[in-house]
């Protein structure tokens, strides 16, 4: 990987980051998720009109990633449901980490050398090393386990979705807008019963509106990486956005610096060296 490859992969974590740790702070995290996504569908739909719809060879992959990102976004947030933010989206994270490696060997015939595999496998040690030391005493609870491992397959397939659609694409701009939009669609069609989307929308559009640029910003850099970039370790990239969530927390939720923390980020910057190598 380039290094400008490098820099876009971080960048989208570093939003990535964001938007979902704000998500969750919110007083209704289905509710802001909803308005962030209708949101977002609103602000890439004047760009669609300037690119064109993206090629026709991309279109079951679009339809596999949203379908997958709906799953992974119900299952993730029933996990932070049932054990919080802290434990479910590290580990989440991790699995997809892990499951992309075969999977774009499978799909795209992509293998890592060594580097690459010591790379992913440190940036999947240090979320799960966050998880433990978000988790208190005792056992994560059943319930939650179920989730975060449906969350985390969803996760893998909507990456690969992603991956292999915006190639076929022409253009990532045209892609990434029309899978914001049919997330965007898909979402407020399955909380149609729940909540009415227009009364969401303008309940959270003050928050909703910068989570959406940053939200569209980071899926737009993650995307171009993928038509430049070897998809396992851009993805594991990526997925360094828990590590700044939690740096996120510390220098401005005040959380405790710990041992276990510190170890993990060491480790994930350790792994950045060595995934320019994959």
């Amino acid at each position: 990987m380039d290094a400008i490859h490098v820099a876009a992969a971080l960048l989208s974590a570093v939003l990535h980051a964001g938007w979902n740790a704000a998500v969750k702070a919110s007083a209704r995290p289905p509710q802001m998720m909803t308005a962030q996504m209708t949101m977002s569908a609103l602000i890439v739909l004047p760009g669609l009109l300037w690119t064109g719809l993206p090629a026709t060879a991309s279109w079951p992959w679009i339809a596999g990633s949203t379908t997958s990102n709906l799953i992974a976004v119900t299952a993730l947030l029933r996990a932070y449901e049932a054990s919080g933010f802290g434990i479910a989206y590290p580990v989440v994270r991790a699995v997809c980490v892990l499951l992309v490696v075969p999977l774009a060997a499978a799909l795209s015939g992509e293998t890592l050398s060594l580097a690459g595999l010591a790379g992913v496998s440190l940036i999947s040690l240090s979320l799960l090393l966050l998880a433990m030391g978000n988790a208190g005493p005792g056992a994560v609870p059943r319930a939650a386990i179920g989730w975060i491992a449906v969350a985390g397959v969803a996760t893998a397939a909507y990456v690969m979705c992603d991956a292999q659609g915006v190639r076929r694409a022409g253009s990532p701009l045209a892609y990434g807008f029309v899978v914001s939009i049919t997330n965007a669609v898909l979402m407020l069609w399955w909380q149609r019963k729940a909540s009415r989307p227009w009364q969401v929308l303008a309940q959270h559009a003050a928050a909703a509106v910068p989570l959406s640029i940053a939200a569209v910003a980071s899926y737009l850099l993650i995307l171009w990486v993928w038509t430049r970039a070897p998809i396992a370790p851009a993805a594991a990239l990526r997925d360094t956005s828990a590590i700044f969530a939690i740096l996120i927390a510390i220098v401005w939720l005040r959380e405790p610096f710990t041992r276990l923390r510190l170890l993990a980020i060491g480790l994930a910057a350790a792994a950045v060296p060595l995934l320019r190598l994959a």
